[in-house]
């Protein structure tokens, strides 16, 4: 595994790079991945800035805002690693609202937000038109492996002792949840940008091409 080392801002100019010189005139589908301390939102938002910058109509989705209900989130406790990976974010809910009808034959019709997990209660959310070369950009935790369609991806990865020490204490419950996802799926491998963020102020990006 080589790993090259760049700054924050190459990491932004790398994934904009890439989702701005996507193939094909219809939507593009980004999901941004990372544990909580890497903080996903903040890539997304960046690359999103960028992307206005360079004319490309962008929307933000957030998975947090397609997690299930608490009633079956919660089925076999707040803390069972297993479900938060399996059962926490409602698929369903995230394909047919936002992914789907970005797809080639969708409709460009976004809901962008559908359960507030701090309420329990339904967004009410608007559905938002994303014009044909829109580009979404989805950030989230566990969201590779799952077949949700995209058409670019990005992950953050720590290493398991950098994990342990950023992840807040109170939500080491989570940790095999972490562990499984990197045995399971690889991210660092799956993602097409794949970035270690040990140290977020030295990032470095995953280069698979033949030496």
């Amino acid at each position: 595994m080589r790993l090259r080392p760049v700054s924050p801002d190459v990491v932004i100019d790398e994934l904009t790079a890439r989702v701005h010189s996507h193939p094909g005139g219809g939507w593009v589908r980004v999901v941004v991945d990372g544990a909580p301390p890497t903080t996903p939102a903040v890539l997304a938002d960046a690359v999103a800035e960028r992307l206005r910058v360079l004319g490309r109509p962008v929307l933000r989705v957030s998975a947090v805002d397609f997690l299930r209900p608490a009633s079956l989130r919660f089925e076999r406790g707040k803390q069972d690693s297993d479900a938060r990976y399996e059962t926490w974010l409602d698929e369903g809910g995230l394909r047919r609202e936002v992914l789907a009808p970005l797809g080639p034959t969708g409709t460009g019709k976004v809901l962008p937000s559908l359960w507030n997990a701090v309420t329990d209660r339904a967004t009410r959310a608007d559905y938002t038109d994303l014009p044909p070369g829109g580009v979404v950009l989805l950030d989230g935790e566990l969201l590779l492996g799952r077949g949700l369609p995209h058409e670019v991806s990005a992950h953050l990865w720590l290493s398991a002792p950098a994990l342990v020490r950023r992840l807040p204490v109170d939500d080491h419950w989570a940790l095999p949840a972490f562990a499984r996802y990197d045995a399971e799926v690889r991210p660092l491998h799956t993602a097409d940008l794949g970035v270690r963020v040990d140290d977020p102020r030295h990032p470095a990006v995953l280069d698979e091409s033949p030496v």
